[in-house]
């Protein structure tokens, strides 16, 4: 034991004199149960850039699992488990396509329901739900994606059974606002969406909530997660989350169906990453509803055109029968 640590002192000192990193002086085993395993996820994938030794460290997958399974408490379902495992480079890939925001690339303008869903047989979905970085729930489930009723049917994904609630540490007493603010600064909900044929994987969910506002019937506060939408109730004095929910949508808020819903989930798996950005986010956010406003606006003046024309139409018709009739 005394003899091996002699040997890599003189090793790091020689290193060092000959003006080479202090890292090549280090053995393996050591960076890795002592400095690797001690990293998270972005820095990790920083440091492979470094040297050729730290590249060919940093590709464990024992690295990588570790930081999934800290990251992502429900990636430690056996499921979620067996599906990573096919990914080309295990828990690496699936990390890098998960951890940034989906980028879609751009693609022609054309309707989903013209092009034939994508070959898959089921859907993970891997959901964590945060409190001020505490875990509230995790949960995997498995969606079946061949029936014709799943194809044909509104894409909507619930987590929650019916009569289900996670309690959430925020008292309701006080002002709404203050409640809201609450909620919409540390309430954190995580959506992995796992494709295990096409081997893609992406995170449906939003950094933070883009939107927070209060149904005004129910008077539940609604918070949404770019497709992801999570409902909390008011019940004795304790906020419960009571519905959590992944949606398709489009321009009319209509919810899409299994179909096109792939075909659309698909291209965004598929796509680009980039770094989450809150800010980013909710502007995207806010400019998506500022189309949808302007299309709504289009969308009635088109409207208003043709009932225009199909009266004109109309009064056009009548008055030549009128004027029919007085000929005879």
């Amino acid at each position: 034991m005394y003899s091996c640590s002699t040997t890599a002192v003189k090793a790091k000192t020689t290193d060092l004199a000959s003006g080479e990193t202090r890292i090549a002086a280090v053995h393996p085993d050591i960076i890795q149960s002592n400095i690797l395993n001690r990293l998270d996820g972005q820095t990790l994938a920083s440091i492979t850039c470094a040297s050729t030794q730290l590249h060919s460290l940093c590709k464990e997958d024992n690295l990588w699992r570790d930081i999934c399974n800290s990251t992502w408490p429900s990636t430690t379902d056996c499921r979620v488990n067996d599906a990573i495992s096919d990914f080309p480079s295990g828990h690496r890939s699936f990390y890098s396509q998960t951890f940034p925001t989906l980028h879609p690339r751009p693609r022609p303008q054309k309707s989903h329901q013209h092009r034939p869903p994508p070959e898959t047989t089921e859907l993970i979905s891997a959901v964590d739900i945060y409190y001020d970085e505490k875990l509230l729930y995790t949960k995997v489930m498995v969606t079946e994606t061949l029936s014709g009723w799943f194809l044909c049917s509104s894409f909507s994904l619930d987590l929650l059974e019916p009569k289900e609630t996670v309690a959430a540490p925020v008292n309701f007493d006080g002002e709404e606002g203050t409640c809201c603010a609450l909620l919409e600064q540390h309430m954190r909900v995580s959506w992995i969406l796992i494709d295990p044929k096409q081997k893609l994987a992406g995170n449906v969910a939003s950094i933070a909530p883009v939107e927070t506002r209060r149904h005004w019937l129910t008077e539940d506060i609604h918070l949404r997660f770019a497709t992801v939408i999570t409902c909390v109730g008011k019940e004795r004095g304790e906020l419960q989350v009571r519905e959590v929910t992944l949606q398709v949508e489009d321009m009319d808020e209509k919810v899409l169906n299994g179909s096109d819903s792939l075909g659309i989930l698909h291209d965004a798996m598929d796509g680009e990453r980039r770094k989450s950005n809150r800010d980013v986010e909710r502007e995207s956010y806010e400019h998506f509803l500022k189309m949808k406003v302007q299309y709504r606006e289009r969308k009635q003046r088109q409207e208003r055109s043709l009932d225009m024309m199909c009266i004109a139409t109309g009064v056009a018709i009548f008055l030549a029968a009128s004027f029919l009739i007085l000929l005879r």
